[in-house]
């Protein structure tokens, strides 16, 4: 796909982002509050020392980290999630990205109840506030995976004025035992541009494709349409399976970048149209 290629590459600072991966470095950033804190893993490259885009990334179900220090080690949860196992391809010399992991309070449920609330709110202020103490004040977006896109919604309804955009993929639109998702959510209470990425032959029964469509329509928002990768491996609503965008992880990340910079992302991304 050259022409996202040409949009993805424009929005790199750096050409090492676009000649090929490069060793990230770690930082654990904790913000504490009373009786509770909360933590981001912070991934950069070697060369950025004041960055200007900071891509907060929700990860799915549980959306807990359990983000740790063992013998001088950095330890999380999650690894194999998709906007975690893919977050390096974020990554230039302007560009950071933040995996937020829940409130260590609640590490035994984090429901979906608990990140519409106002509380909620209030760790995600001081965690942006934690982060910018350390790097400097930042474009923010939030990216949401799976049941994260009910955290990156209710994050960027909350927090208007720090983040400026939200991208929802492979998100949660029916009711389950820890939720509702996405499923009765006031689009007109979020203020800042939003966009859809999802694959078509995502086969998670919560996260269907026609009602990603339904929600584009709905919020008047547009729909990046993921097709191919693969092959799949585990469950339906496991993340290495076309749920979790497998073997095109990096196509449908440029596709969010474009969009970032742009303001424009490509109506498809993978396998020609059929």
């Amino acid at each position: 796909m050259p022409g996202l290629r040409w949009f993805a590459c424009g929005f790199l600072i750096s050409a090492l982002a676009c000649a090929g991966p490069a060793a990230a470095q770690e930082d654990i950033v904790v913000a504490r509050l009373p009786e509770r804190s909360i933590a981001a893993l912070v991934n950069r490259l070697p060369d950025t020392t004041r960055p200007k885009r900071a891509i907060a990334l929700f990860a799915g179900h549980p959306g807990i980290l359990r983000l740790r220090t063992e013998d001088g080690e950095t330890k999380f949860d999650l690894r194999g999630n998709f906007l975690i196992r893919a977050r390096r391809h974020w990554l230039d010399a302007e560009t950071i990205t933040v995996s937020i992991d829940a409130p260590d309070d609640e590490w035994t449920a984090f429901s979906q109840y608990f990140r519409t609330t106002p509380r909620y709110g209030e760790d995600l202020r001081a965690l942006l506030d934690a982060v910018e103490a350390k790097y400097g004040a930042l474009d923010w977006t939030a990216v949401g995976t799976s049941e994260g896109s009910v955290s990156a919604f209710h994050a960027a309804r909350m927090l208007p004025t720090r983040f400026r955009r939200v991208i929802l993929t492979a998100s949660v639109f029916l009711s389950g035992r820890n939720g509702p998702g996405l499923s009765s959510v006031d689009w007109s209470l979020l203020s800042v541009p939003l966009l859809w990425v999802h694959h078509e032959d995502d086969p998670c029964r919560f996260t269907a494709y026609r009602d990603a469509q339904t929600a584009a329509r709905e919020s008047k928002a547009p729909l990046v349409t993921v097709r191919g990768g693969g092959p799949a491996q585990g469950p339906n609503c496991m993340a290495r399976t076309q749920h979790g965008f497998i073997g095109i992880e990096q196509p449908a990340i440029e596709a969010m970048r474009a969009w970032i910079a742009t303001g424009r992302a490509p109506e498809f991304v993978g396998s020609a149209a059929r």
